[in-house]
């Protein structure tokens, strides 16, 4: 419920955007920055809470784009009935490409070479058919229209885009709260574990491709109606791939804000290196590389993860400061004490002598009685065993003992 209510915060604000400004920078930097996010979230579902590491989404997003166009300008349909051709057009392909690689258990890096495979081969594909425009590609003809899915204004990309982005949120959202999410995550964290639980992993991971692709898939569709064209380099090239893996890393992977901050500052950090020192060649994405560097070496778990940092950081200090200050107060409190009652002081000491003196006694004395008793202990045992030898040598004893032997005696001569 609180990730709803800050999804529907973030939408009011962006949407109102385009009421506050009509530059035309500013409302294509959000258009652009939406854009990233999107293709930056779809990663997040695959990679960062299902765990399969995907160098190749490119494929998804070609399909989309390819789809949105082709049926629009070979079959004549509606922009927004081709947008929901694409989104199951490209959900196809991600479970085809989940079933050739999940059936036969390929995980980590070979289900990423995998998936680069697949774009690659996808690339070569399209360069050999007609209907895909082969090397030329494809150009989408203007239809400024609502009908079309194109708009003359930024702000209608805006909103077009939000809506799309507020979607990708609202399927993250669901997987963090859902018990598939907590399957995708447990599936993440060890396999073998999901398995003992009861978890089909298969199944798992092509439920989190398909949403994958179907996210991909409407970002590549949006490229076409933004960009009016699309070609195989453009579709299944590294380029949408390597941008949706990136912003997802730098902002922060398993998290439902992180691909969109990364994406935001990825975007952000490229057009002021380019602004700042596109006047020498190169030096702008020297730049750009290394921040790019410093994130991932310093902030291992993504800008989100640099604020909690931070905020434990900060709370570390005050916490240190804090007992700091108590035990600087503690010591001047002492010390202010001790100069102005010095005879208070010493009368404490003379009080904590002789409590000391009279715990010393006390041990004294109680060692004495102790002595005492011991001594009086081992008397009166001696004195026992000496009565007790007394008794023994008396006449009394010898007359008993020549009883008791005299009738064993007689007993022996009256036999004979």
């Amino acid at each position: 419920m609180r990730d709803i209510k800050f999804i529907a915060l973030f939408a009011i604000l962006i949407a109102t955007l385009p009421f506050l400004t009509h530059s035309g920078v500013i409302l294509n930097f959000v258009v652009m920055a939406l854009y990233a996010s999107l293709l930056a979230q779809s990663w997040n579902i695959l990679g960062g809470y299902s765990g399969q590491f995907s160098f190749g989404n490119a494929v998804f997003f070609g399909t989309g784009a390819y789809v949105q166009a082709i049926a629009q300008m070979q079959f004549a349909m509606n922009a927004w009935s081709a947008l929901m051709l694409a989104l199951c057009a490209s959900a196809c392909v991600g479970l085809f490409v989940g079933s050739v690689s999940f059936r036969y258990g390929l995980k980590g890096s070979y289900f990423a070479l995998v998936t680069l495979a697949m774009a690659e081969i996808f690339r070569i594909l399209s360069l050999s058919v007609n209907f895909t425009g082969g090397g030329v590609g494809l150009m989408l003809p203007l239809n400024s229209s609502f009908a079309g899915m194109q708009f003359v204004q930024k702000s209608g990309y805006v909103w077009l885009i939000l809506s799309l982005v507020c979607a990708a949120l609202l399927i993250t959202s669901f997987i963090k709260h859902s018990k598939l999410g907590a399957c995708m995550q447990a599936v993440r964290d060890n396999e073998d574990a999901a398995k003992a639980l009861g978890i089909n992993p298969f199944s798992v991971k092509l439920v989190a491709i398909s949403m994958c692709s179907v996210v991909m898939g409407a970002g590549g569709a949006i490229y076409v109606q933004l960009f009016q064209y699309i070609d195989p380099s453009i579709a299944y090239g590294p380029q949408s791939s390597v941008e949706a893996l990136v912003a997802a890393i730098v902002g922060g992977v398993g998290t439902l804000w992180g691909p969109i901050i990364g994406a935001t500052a990825l975007l952000l950090m490229s057009e002021l290196t380019r602004n700042l020192f596109g006047q020498i060649p190169g030096i702008n994405m020297v730049i750009y590389g290394f921040v790019l560097v410093f994130i991932v070496l310093f902030a291992p778990t993504g800008l989100t993860g640099l604020g909690v940092s931070v905020r434990t950081l900060f709370s570390r200090s005050h916490n240190t400061n804090h007992r700091n200050k108590v035990d600087g107060g503690e010591d001047l409190k002492g010390l202010d004490g001790e100069r102005a009652g010095s005879a208070e002081s010493a009368e404490n000491g003379a009080d904590r002598t002789n409590l000391t003196n009279l715990t010393n006694l006390t041990n004294l004395t109680n060692l004495t009685n102790l002595t005492n008793l011991t001594n009086l202990t081992n008397l009166t045992n001696l004195t026992y065993q000496t009565n007790l030898t007394k008794d023994n040598n008396s006449p009394k004893s010898q007359v008993t003992q020549d009883t008791q032997v005299t009738p064993d005696t007689s007993s022996r001569t009256g036999g004979k």
